[in-house]
């Protein structure tokens, strides 16, 4: 491949990166715990944070602590399989199998 060749797919590249990037800030995921529920999004940023008013206020902090890192895990995971097609490309600009 040319260089020329290589820098189109690398622009390419980038531009589905900017593209999957706008999809996870708009992607909003949540989990509960403990009567919190925390909502972030596909870029680990913490959205809303409910408290339910029955939750046990001795309880919240641990349920904050444990949905916000439920959530962030899921959002994690995602985020990594949408990333997957523009890093599996780059692998193949760069030589790899």
């Amino acid at each position: 491949m040319s260089m020329f060749g290589k820098m189109g797919d690398m622009y390419r590249l980038q531009k589905e990166a900017k593209k999957i990037k706008k999809e996870l800030a708009k992607l909003h995921i949540w989990s509960e715990s403990n009567g919190v529920k925390v909502t972030v999004n596909g870029e680990m940023e913490v959205l809303e944070v409910e408290i339910s008013p029955e939750a046990d206020h001795k309880a919240i902090a641990k349920g904050v602590k444990e949905a916000t890192n439920k959530a962030v895990k899921k959002a994690q995971t995602m985020s990594a399989e949408k990333m997957k097609s523009v890093m599996g490309g780059l692998q193949g600009l760069m030589g790899g199998q």
